[in-house]
């Protein structure tokens, strides 16, 4: 049975500033699962990417809790957050002269100390996040030498080398060509199933989703509220979320079939 990793009570986020304080959601209640690959979908500036920040502790909630591992987010010290949870961001490396097992190997820095000295325990779980990652081949390559696609598995092989028992990842699938996409969002399930990680990214890729991910977050603005809607895909189908989410005029959803069709 998957367990609970994080409980969000009753969460409100936004950003506070001189101007006073701009709120993007509230009242969000639910819980993300160890062993799941979790998608957030959402339209263009309706909050994931304030939700995903707040959730990794890069910017301070507005209200409510967040607790991972049932203790308060804001009471961890950041040495302790960083062997807890593992991000990767959509913006790609400069990075020259670096090879992948080098990049990966960053991944320790919780673990090694004020000098960064790696230790042959260390670079055993290196070598562990590059094959689980299964870019073997990559080992030797330098960082600038990659295709998109390669470089965001070294970015996921650096998450797993920190040893997290969460890693959030803000659309993983962007400037990835379609079998890129597929082979990544399988890759993400895949780890999240066989190392019981609880795995939580933002998306736009909407039917890709349907068909690998676990629990779906939906992120909707209604009349200046922006509210979240969780459930499987088949649950969200069934109860036309996914129809009100994605039909425009031309665009239907099936829910029998998960699919969209648009209409010549």
């Amino acid at each position: 049975m998957n367990s609970e990793t994080i409980r969000l009570s009753n969460l409100s986020i936004g950003y506070r500033g001189k101007n006073g304080t701009r709120v993007v959601a509230t009242g969000i209640n639910a819980a993300i699962r160890s062993g799941e690959l979790t998608c957030l979908l959402g339209a263009n500036g309706v909050g994931k990417s304030t939700l995903l920040r707040t959730l990794s502790a890069f910017q301070p909630k507005l209200d409510g809790e967040v607790l991972i591992e049932g203790r308060e987010i804001a009471t961890f010290s950041d040495k302790e957050l960083s062997r807890l949870i593992g991000v990767v961001l959509t913006e790609k490396p400069d990075i020259k002269n670096m090879s992948v097992r080098e990049l990966v190997a960053l991944g320790r820095s919780p673990y090694t100390g004020f000098w960064g000295t790696l230790h042959e325990d260390d670079w055993q779980v290196v070598d562990e996040a590059i094959r689980a990652v299964r870019i073997e081949p990559l080992r030797e390559r330098l960082i600038h030498t990659l295709s998109d696609g390669e470089r965001q598995k070294v970015m996921i092989a650096k998450a797993l080398a920190q040893q997290t028992p969460v890693i959030f990842l803000d659309e993983p699938t962007a400037f990835l060509d379609f079998p890129s996409k597929v082979e990544m969002m399988q890759l993400l399930r895949r780890l999240a199933r066989e190392q019981q990680k609880t795995i939580f990214l933002s998306t736009h890729d909407f039917e890709l989703a349907l068909q690998v991910a676990d629990t779906l977050w939906i992120m909707r603005n209604e009349d200046y509220q922006t509210s979240v809607v969780i459930g499987t895909p088949e649950e969200l189908a069934q109860s036309g979320e996914l129809a009100h989410y994605v039909e425009r005029p031309g665009i239907s959803f099936d829910p029998t079939t998960l699919s969209v069709r648009i209409k010549k």
